[in-house]
C-alpha cells in the first residue's frame, strides 16, 4: 500500500522504522512538526530527511489546499503515530483506507492527552492501548484492534510506557497495517457509556498532599514519574520525587523519618514512601542522602 505517516518524536520514528523493515508498503510521505530555530530537529523528521521521504510539515491541517495536496498523493491508508495536532476529518478520510491512529489507553476510558498518567495515579491494575479509527472527536472513532498490559503496584509511568505501550504500540500498529492491507480491520464502535476523559497531567496536577492516604500519594508519584514529576515543598521551594517505593515507618504527614542512600523516607497518611532519588526546583536528580547533604534536609523536616 502507499502509507502517509503522520507523527512525531521517537514513536513515531519506530513507527516509521518498523513500516521500512517490514519493506510491504512503499512510505510516499512523512508528516512531522514544524522546524523550531535553534532546537534539534525531531526524531521523526529527522529520519524522514536522512530516508529521502517526501516530508510536510504543515502548520495546521485544517485548511483546504493541505486536504489538496494528500489527496494528489493518492495515499491508501494514513498512520497517525503520536500526533498533537487537530487533524479533521476532510484529511483523515482522504487516504483509500482513511486513517488509524495509535492511543495508549483502552479506549473509551482514558481519553485526553496524559492517558498513560492517570491509570496509574487512580490505582488502576491494567491500562492498554488502542490502534482506531479517528474521526473529529477526542478519540472518539471505532476501535481497530486493542492490547492489554498490567499495572503492577510499583510501575511507574516510564516503565508502562518505555518497557510495555511503546513497544507493544509499534508493533500494534504493524498488525493494523495487516489487517487493513488484508481487508480484515474491524470498526467496533466505542461503548459511549463507558468513556472517561482526564485533561493533561502537569505540574500542577503533581502537587502532592501529604495528609491524603498513603496509597494515594504513592500512586500520584508513580503516575508522575518521569514526568510532569509528583512534587512537594521544602522551605518553599518544589522539590520533585522519582523512584518512589512504599516504605515502613510512621510519623506526621510530610515528616522525614529517615535519610539514607536508599533514598528518602517521608511519613504520610497510614504509612510511608521512600524517594530514592529527587529533584530540588530545575536542578539534577539526586540520590536520597546526596540531596539531604545538598539541600540541608534533616531528619524530622516537615515537607509541603
Amino acid at each position: 500500500m502507499r502509507l502517509v505517516v503522520n507523527g512525531q518524536q521517537a514513536f513515531g520514528k519506530s513507527v516509521l522504522e518498523k513500516i521500512l523493515a517490514a519493506g510491504k508498503d512503499e512510505v510516499i510521505a512523512v508528516y512531522g512538526p514544524e522546524d523550531k530555530p535553534g532546537a534539534r530537529p525531531d526524531p521523526l523528521v529527522a529520519f524522514a530527511r536522512e530516508k529521502g521521504i517526501r516530508l510536510e510539515q504543515p502548520k495546521s491541517f485544517k485548511e483546504e489546499p493541505e486536504w489538496a495536496k494528500l489527496k494528489a498523493m493518492n495515499p491508501d491508508l494514513a498512520v497517525m503515530a503520536y500526533v498533537t495536532k487537530f487533524v479533521p476529518s476532510q484529511f483523515l478520510n482522504t487516504p483509500k483506507h482513511g486513517t488509524i491512529q495509535y492511543h495508549p489507553s483502552l479506549l473509551p476510558l482514558h481519553r485526553g492527552p496524559s492517558s498513560i498518567n492517570w491509570p496509574i495515579i487512580m490505582g488502576e491494575t491494567k491500562t492498554g492501548l488502542s490502534i482506531f479509527w479517528p474521526d473529529d472527536g477526542l478519540d472518539t472513532g471505532p476501535i481497530l484492534l486493542q492490547k492489554e498490559t498490567p499495572i503492577s503496584p510499583d510501575d511507574t509511568l516510564g516503565s508502562v510506557y518505555f518497557d510495555r505501550l511503546y513497544p507493544m504500540g509499534v508493533d500494534a500498529m504493524l498488525e493494523a497495517i495487516e489487517l487493513v492491507r488484508a481487508g480484515k480491520a474491524p470498526k467496533v464502535v466505542q461503548d459511549e457509556s463507558k468513556q472517561t476523559y482526564e485533561s493533561w497531567c502537569r505540574a500542577e496536577q503533581g502537587a502532592i498532599d501529604w495528609s491524603k492516604p498513603i496509597a494515594q500519594t504513592y500512586n500520584l508519584i508513580r503516575g508522575c514519574d518521569p514526568q510532569p514529576g509528583a512534587w512537594t515543598t521544602l522551605n518553599g521551594a518544589r522539590v520533585a520525587l522519582f523512584d518512589a517505593r512504599r516504605a515502613d515507618g510512621t510519623g506526621a504527614p510530610g515528616t522525614v523519618i529517615a535519610i539514607d542512600d536508599k533514598g528518602i523516607t517521608i511519613a504520610g497518611n497510614g504509612g510511608a514512601v521512600r524517594a530514592g532519588r529527587l529533584r530540588a526546583d530545575k536542578g539534577e536528580k539526586l540520590a536520597g542522602k546526596a540531596f539531604a547533604d545538598a539541600n540541608g534536609l534533616k531528619l524530622g523536616a516537615k515537607l509541603g
